[in-house]
């Protein structure tokens, strides 16, 4: 089982995130913003997280980025789910430190996948 936080100001978006994950036997904190999620990291110490890129206050580039730049969270491994499919998107949220990058609307199962890949690369 890991912990993952999850980040979207879409509590409907939150909430289907959050029930697939808890179906694969993750324990997850669940956030409205990208603030929220760097202090939901940085107390909870997780093992991923997920985040929307598009939220107020702090987005989810800005947290990754925040991420990236703190010591002790530089290795989490990061997941951006996001409206925003452009290929320029795309390439600025690999370019900002997120390990992937999922497309809304999304597979619940996709996501399933995306997050074991990420869990299982970051044990090995």
């Amino acid at each position: 089982m890991a912990r993952i936080v999850v980040a979207d100001d879409d509590i409907d978006i939150r909430e289907l995130v959050e029930f697939k994950l808890t179906t694969m036997g993750h324990e997850i904190i669940a956030v409205g913003d990208g603030a929220a999620a760097l202090d939901a990291c940085r107390a909870q110490r997780p093992d991923l997280a997920v985040l929307d890129v598009m939220m107020p206050g702090v987005s989810g580039l800005d947290a990754v980025r925040m991420i990236r730049a703190d010591a002790d969270l530089v290795g989490l491994p990061v997941i951006l789910l996001t409206a925003r499919a452009q290929e320029s998107d795309v390439e600025n949220g690999i370019d900002s430190g997120a390990d992937d990058y999922i497309t809304k609307p999304f597979s619940p199962r996709e996501l399933a996948a995306r997050v074991e890949t990420l869990l299982a690369r970051d044990s090995g």
